[in-house]
């Protein structure tokens, strides 16, 4: 039999969300490329969550959220804010003035996305490191931009092609080291096929995750610089 070929899995098509949820007084959001509808009548959705998200603790307990679909016209800086940082030590939205308030009292982002979508948890499914939330829609709008165009849904793979900056550096905490093509040093690093991060090392943990985006090992490769 033929090896299973793991890039199979990076033909499925993904979008890419923001996902807003309320506890007490702390809002908070992570990036998710998960969402779907499930079904029209009643009008539901579903979506994974990581544990180790803050919000993922936020809504087991808020029921009530948001998700702001990501457009072609996002920025990385958003992904850095919502995917790259935990809600558990720093305040997403400090110095950010690009969201609303929906009827839920939830923030939506409104830059760099052309939609959102209210919802109510009703069933939650573990997953071992994720949870599955299927949700009723409660509300939904679209969010055109300054000329009234609705721009494009960002998949997954937009995102990499046009959004995510191209790793000519490879960063391991606050160092930064450049391989210049055909270049080798030696040293064996591990990249983060998502984010970018860098582990060095000979080895990665079989149960490595990655601290900026939550990845597990899977979706490391082997660099030599």
């Amino acid at each position: 039999m033929a090896e299973m070929n793991t890039k199979a899995m990076n033909k499925l098509s993904y979008g890419l969300f923001v996902l807003t949820t309320k506890l007490g007084d702390k809002q908070n959001g992570c990036i998710t490329n998960t969402a779907i509808q499930v079904t029209t009548d009643p009008n539901r959705i579903s979506f994974a969550v990581n544990k180790l998200n803050y919000t993922h603790d936020m809504l087991l307990e808020a029921k009530d959220f948001n998700i702001s679909i990501i457009s072609e016209a996002a920025d990385f800086e958003l992904f850095k804010r919502f995917g790259f940082q935990s809600g558990r030590e720093v305040d997403k939205f400090e110095g950010y003035d690009k969201y609303e308030l929906a009827a839920n009292g939830i923030t939506y982002i409104k830059d760099g996305t052309n939609a959102y979508i209210s919802g109510k948890v009703i069933q939650t499914v573990d997953l071992g490191t994720h949870t599955l939330f299927i949700a009723d829609v409660t509300d939904m709008n679209l969010l055109p931009d300054a000329s009234g165009n609705v721009i494009s849904s960002a998949t997954y793979e937009y995102y990499h092609a046009n959004i995510k900056p191209k790793p000519d550096a490879f960063k391991t905490g606050d160092t930064v080291g450049t391989l210049e093509k055909g270049e080798e040093s030696g040293t064996v690093v591990w990249r983060c096929k998502i984010c970018g991060y860098v582990y060095e090392g000979e080895e990665l943990p079989d149960d490595f995750i990655c601290p900026w985006c939550k990845h597990p090992a899977s979706d490391f490769e082997k660099v030599v610089k």
